[in-house]
């Protein structure tokens, strides 16, 4: 009996090749869609569970508020990890680590600039799952000087992974003893270094000091142990141990300093929360959002349901056709209970041959897929533990939904009836064919506003005026190699032809370092009157180099002795700070508390530079406060000159001549500049093409429900066009009814979607707003695109000669 269903099946579906063909390939495409957006959402939702004890770790948060200023930081004090597993029974171990930045390695006669650096203390592999290949987990961090170095870096540096007791020499003048190989560090964690140095070469790591924040911590709880009642001791362990050291140097309690409506408290991070919701001062590396894997799941259910509507439509639709085929049956002798499994076999059959093809189409498209996401994502044998259950569900959902409609409902038809002909139905009597229609388009039309609305901020973003000008500027990531030579190799490098001024600092709008430091208006130090700021050291080429405009004031100048304790200020800072004219005023900042004698260092504002963008456009600018100081962080080069290459061959002959052997590393400030937003504009980029393969699964439907349509007026049409009808009034009769379901699927979409889209621009501290004309766009978009779709049936039924379809009357 089953044999007989599948060749009845195969029969029904090789008849209606057209339909079959629409329903085969909507559906795949919909679920190969839906598939790579889930395997990004599992890769995502994924980040740092290879870790075994992954539910029993947390990272230690610190949250500062001092007057009107508020840091959230990802890291904490030095002594904190030790003196938590001394003080709590229930926490089992703790570990710290530390940006180390970069180093250059050397490799044979020459250095490889290496920047994936940390350090860390020797519970690292006690606490996080980072396997060993050679060495002992216990005692490979344990010693000064030690460091343990990936599978890659072992093979990249000796050409093999026995490589324990060897030594690697970092930045010519640090010896480090190689104690341990790991595997790499999975791709799915929120830390990804190839070198971890012992936190015992640090020298502060051994300091007590409580109020300073350096190191990220984390702690491993016992099994059973609550997080929150950790957490909701650390006021009263914050007392008992910084108190005193509050005292001494700010001379208050920590209960004044929160009465003053400041406060200093820490919190708890899971691990596996990090990566999707952390974006804390201090991170160990840049994470997501979990806003993005919300947005991708609904778009792939939002796909999903349009591929499952087109099926159920069409599938609907045809059904009507067979309502002859069900009468003949019953009058042989079919029982109900035969037509049902008959029309579900059917159903269920076209959804595993497109679940088949979605499943091959997805793995085939993976690597394009993870170009365009950034992502390394792979189908495993572990991905096939739920891939092939969930294809099956799908299967079977998806078929016996689709089927249900023709199996239960044709099925109970009464044979006289439908021989007579009393059950025929064209396109006006499927109300709910309608309704399913409207929602698909409904669906496709908020996609299509969601993605201009993603696209003019993108736009935004790439042509807002930052405060600062970031073509053609080189940056020597490396400077500090050179040393006290650096300075004499900025005076070169601006000597040549083609270069217009250059400044040498770390501190850049669009990357390196970054750093705060408080700032009071007078010389009480009331914190109240305080000013937490970025404190950043640059030289007096800066501002001119950059392009910054000064608001009011001067920069800096080398020939006035009294600019070493001057500082400028941006239009934030002085906003905060409450001047309208902040030239000539004075900001006081503690070098030392109470207990050093409260030495306090005067300076001067001599300008103030309108406000530039140096954090992403997510966040409002922050104030910011620049001094004259050296700092060798990195070159910037302005450059203006038809000849590139000719330049950059004389800047790395210099390079190679004042610091040989040692390789230069370079960007362009604008590349820099477009790799901060490279994540919105993969968004921007994988929303475009999802919802452009939803509005093509849409139309697939529309396609095969106008053919329907067309096929069910044939006879009507024929008579209309006897009677005199032409193409016009034809076409127009066929498309008004889908025309009005794409209209009212606009008017229920639009609204939504400006909510929404105005819900999501508000991550964005600078932002576009939805005008008018997107609405009226997408509108514009989708009643084209219906109506293309439409029409191309539509004309054909017209054009048909009457004859083909009124012989037999």
């Amino acid at each position: 009996m089953f044999k007989n269903y599948i060749k009845t099946a195969f029969r029904s579906l090789y008849k209606n090749k057209g339909f079959t063909a629409i329903n085969i390939l909507g559906l795949a495409l919909g679920l190969s869609t839906c598939l790579l957006i889930v395997l990004y959402v599992v890769d995502e939702l994924s980040y740092d569970r290879y870790n075994t004890k992954a539910n029993r770790i947390y990272r230690v948060n610190e949250d500062l508020k001092l007057g009107e200023n508020n840091v959230q930081y990802a890291v904490c004090m030095p002594p904190l990890a030790k003196t938590l597993i001394a003080e709590y029974p229930y926490v089992e171990d703790a570990v710290r680590m530390r940006n180390a930045g970069s180093f250059h390695v050397k490799k044979d006669n020459s250095s490889i600039l290496e920047n994936k650096m940390v350090y860390a203390d020797p519970s690292l592999l006690n606490v996080f799952t980072l396997p060993m290949i050679n060495g002992d987990p216990k005692t490979a961090l344990a010693e000064p000087s030690s460091v343990v170095i990936t599978e890659t870096i072992a093979k990249k540096y000796f050409n093999s992974t026995n490589v324990v007791g060897k030594t690697m020499l970092f930045n010519d003048n640090q010896n480090y003893m190689i104690t341990g190989v790991i595997k790499d560090v999975p791709k799915n964690s929120h830390f990804n270094f190839d070198f971890f140095l012992s936190m015992s070469t640090v020298p502060d790591s051994r300091s007590n000091q409580w109020l300073r924040s350096d190191y990220n911590t984390y702690v491993l709880l016992k099994n059973a142990a609550d997080h929150k009642k950790l957490e909701a001791s650390f006021p009263a362990f914050l007392q008992k141990f910084s108190g005193s050291e509050m005292q001494s140097d700010l001379g208050m309690s920590i209960a004044a300093f929160e009465k003053s409506g400041s406060f200093f408290r820490m919190n708890l991070t899971a691990l596996t929360d990090i990566h999707l919701n952390s974006h804390r001062t201090g991170e160990l590396g840049a994470n997501s959002t979990s806003q993005y894997v919300y947005i991708f799941s609904a778009i792939a259910l939002f796909i999903l349901l349009i591929a499952c509507v087109n099926f159920m439509n069409l599938s609907t639709a045809r059904s009507s056709n067979r309502a002859r085929e069900v009468g003949v049956r019953k009058v042989l002798g079919s029982s109900r209970k035969y037509l049902i499994f008959q029309f579900l076999s059917e159903s269920i059959m076209v959804t595993f041959f497109a679940t088949a093809i979605a499943i091959m189409a997805a793995i085939a498209l993976l690597p394009l897929f993870n170009q365009l996401a950034g992502k390394d994502i792979a189908v495993t044998t572990q991905s096939l533990v739920w891939l092939i259950p969930a294809s099956l569900i799908i299967v079977l959902v998806i078929g016996s939904l689709a089927g249900s409609y023709p199996a239960f409902f044709l099925s109970a038809f009464q044979p006289i009836d439908v021989l007579k002909g009393k059950l025929s139905a064209g396109f006006k009597g499927g109300g709910l064919r309608s309704l399913l229609v409207v929602f698909q388009f409904a669906i496709s039309v908020f996609l299509i506003i969601g993605t201009l609305v993603i696209y003019n901020q993108l736009n935004f973003i790439q042509t807002k005026n930052l405060g600062y000008n970031r073509n053609q500027v080189l940056v020597i990531q490396n400077a500090f190699e050179l040393n006290n030579q650096a300075r004499v190799f900025k005076q070169e490098v601006k000597q040549l032809p083609g270069v217009t001024n250059a400044t040498m600092t770390g501190y850049l709008p669009t990357s390196g370092n970054r750093g705060t430091a408080i700032y009071y208006k007078d010389a009480t130090l009331d914190q109240k009157k305080s000013i937490m700021p970025q404190s950043w050291e640059v030289d007096a080429d800066w501002i001119p180099t950059l392009d910054i405009k000064m608001a009011s004031g001067r920069n800096f100048s080398k020939e006035m002795l009294t600019d070493s304790s001057a500082v400028i200020i941006n239009e934030s800072a002085a906003k905060f700070l409450g001047y309208k004219d902040a030239v000539n005023k004075i900001l006081y900042k503690s070098l030392g508390g109470k207990r050093a004698g409260w030495n306090v260092k005067e300076y001067h504002v001599i300008g103030v530079a309108k406000d530039f963008h140096f954090n992403s456009l997510h966040e409002k600018i922050e104030p910011v406060i620049v001094m004259l100081a050296e700092n060798r962080g990195a070159l910037s080069i302005r450059v203006n000159t038809a000849n590139l290459p000719s330049l950059m061959a004389q800047i790395k002959n210099k390079w190679a001549a004042f610091s040989p052997g040692v390789q230069i590393n370079y960007s362009f400030m604008d590349q820099d500049f477009d790799a901060s937003y490279r994540t919105e504009q993969r968004i921007g980029t994988i929303f475009i093409v999802f919802t452009s393969l939803a509005i093509i699964i849409a139309c697939l439907g529309l396609f095969g429900l106008a053919a329907y349509a067309a096929e069910q007026r044939t006879k009507e049409i024929g008579i209309r066009k006897v009677l005199g009808a032409n193409i016009t009034v034809i076409v127009s009769m066929l498309s008004k009814d889908f025309i009005k379901l794409v209209v009212i699927a606009i008017l229920i979409a639009s609204p939504l979607a400006w909510y929404l889209m105005h819900l999501w621009l508000q991550d964005f501290a600078y932002r576009v707003t939805i005008q008018w004309w997107v609405l009226a766009g997408a509108a514009c978009v989708a009643l084209f695109i219906a109506f293309v779709t439409i029409s191309f049936q539509s004309i054909k039924a017209a054009l048909a000669n009457p004859v083909n379809s009124l012989r037999s009357e």
